[in-house]
């Protein structure tokens, strides 16, 4: 494998983790973005970290409802911007407009 793709694929599985994470713990952090990810150093197998946890909330099992608008416009989900009831796969539709 190049290198850049393996330290892009082991970029990608890091923010996956911890979002899977985060949703474990009944956490949907509501802004994944690029400025929300943070590099722990600048080694090529770095750990990646969540920032800014400001409009996150806290949700049961897989509880939907309309909590309102929060986040960043182009990596919101279509549940969002149709003003219907959503949870944690918004987190998974920005990893996915992150990858795009």
């Amino acid at each position: 494998m190049r290198p850049l793709v393996f330290a892009c694929s082991h970029c990608i599985q890091q923010i996956v983790e911890a979002v899977l994470h985060c949703h474990q713990m009944g956490v949907v952090h509501r802004d994944l973005k690029p400025e929300n990810l943070l590099l722990a150093s600048k080694c090529k197998n770095a750990a990646v970290k969540l920032a800014d946890f400001g409009l996150a909330i806290e949700v049961q099992g897989d509880q939907q409802a309309w909590f309102g608008f929060a986040g960043t416009p182009g990596y919101l989900s279509p549940e969002v911007l149709r003003k219907e009831a959503y949870g944690k796969p918004v987190d998974i539709w920005a990893c996915e407009v992150r990858l795009t």
